[in-house]
């Protein structure tokens, strides 16, 4: 049966996700820089050069089985609030890296935005249980994953829809701004730690249902 499943999930260690203030020159806000530097140093991210072993193995991991991808509209860009027009496409270029449909969460829709490599960005203002079942029939079988930030990932988990989760803790403060496991109100409940491992850069912890 196919999998709700969180990928790479980077928190600092006092548990934040992003810092105050995120803006197009700052996607992650105010004192986050670097929060994300383990997965860029692998060699999947990297390229030849890159750092092998258990990050590495991670990031890999994240890709397999994915047919969908669903996240908010925070992790799309930073435009907020009414769309002025329709120029900002992501953060990824012409060619973004998903090769499939992507379902972006946002109170103020635009059309869908096809791109080049087999990316479609899906503008919707559903429910996390309508999203999901339009993610999973896109993924035609496989699995679907789950993006941030760290709001989107609380709504998934308050409505018991998150059946893996890759949480990765940075040794790192940030201080302020969203913080992955605030506002669940029982959210976690059925979850356990399954895998807990450190590289030298970062710890790894997969959590799945019971």
């Amino acid at each position: 049966m196919p999998k709700l499943r969180v990928h790479n999930f980077t928190i600092s260690l006092d548990g934040f996700a992003a810092g105050p203030h995120q803006r197009r020159d700052a996607p992650f806000g105010d004192g986050a820089d670097g929060l994300h530097d383990w997965m860029f140093a692998t060699r999947t991210m990297y390229g030849p050069g890159g750092v092998e072993g258990l990050d590495n193995e991670f990031v890999v991991r994240s890709e397999a089985g994915i047919g969908a991808t669903i996240m908010g509209r925070n992790m799309f860009g930073p435009v907020r609030g009414p769309w002025q027009d329709e120029s900002w496409k992501g953060w990824w270029g012409d060619n973004p890296p998903f090769h499939h449909d992507v379902f972006v969460l946002t109170h103020h829709l635009r059309p869908s935005l096809p791109m080049e490599g087999g990316t479609t960005f899906h503008f919707t203002d559903g429910s996390p249980e309508a999203v999901l079942r339009r993610a999973f029939e896109a993924a035609d079988g496989q699995d679907v994953r789950l993006g941030g930030g760290a709001a989107t990932i609380q709504q998934f988990l308050r409505a018991g829809l998150v059946d893996e989760m890759h949480v990765v803790i940075v040794p790192m403060f940030i201080g302020a701004g969203e913080r992955l496991f605030d506002n669940l109100s029982g959210g976690l409940d059925g979850y356990e730690v399954v895998e807990l491992t450190s590289s030298q850069a970062v710890t790894h912890a997969v959590v799945k249902r019971r």
